[in-house]
C-alpha cells in the first residue's frame, strides 16, 4: 500500500472508531440518562464519562490507549478494520462496545 493512501486509511479507520465510541456510549447511557464526550483532534481521541476516561493516540496504524487508572496498551489497526494486540485480533465495533460499556458503568462503591 502506498504511504499516502495508507495514512488516509488509518485516519479514516480512527475516525470510524470515534463514531463507534460515540454511538456505543450513547446507547449504554440512555437508560441511565448519562452522556459521554468523545473528542477527536487529529491523531488523539479522548472519551470521558464522569471520572472515567479513555485516551487513544494514533501513530500511523499504531494506537496507544490509556485509561484513567494508568493502565495502557498498544493496538494495531488493520486494513480489515480490526484492532490487533499481541494476543488477539478484535473487530473495531466489538472493542468500541466493550470500552463504552466499561466507561458508562457506574463506579463500584
Amino acid at each position: 500500500m502506498q504511504t499516502h493512501s495508507a495514512e488516509a486509511l488509518w485516519a479514516e479507520l480512527f475516525s470510524s472508531l470515534g463514531s463507534l465510541l460515540r454511538s456505543y456510549t450513547a446507547v449504554h447511557g440512555l437508560h441511565l440518562k448519562r452522556e459521554a464526550s468523545v473528542d477527536l483532534a487529529g491523531e488523539e481521541m479522548t472519551v470521558r464519562h464522569d471520572k472515567k476516561w479513555l485516551r487513544l493516540t494514533r501513530n500511523h496504524a499504531i494506537l496507544t490507549w490509556t485509561r484513567e487508572n494508568g493502565i495502557m496498551g498498544t493496538l494495531e489497526l488493520t486494513e480489515a478494520g480490526t484492532l490487533r494486540s499481541s494476543i488477539r485480533e478484535e473487530a473495531m465495533d466489538l472493542a468500541a462496545e466493550r470500552w463504552a460499556r466499561e466507561l458508562m458503568l457506574e463506579p463500584t462503591r
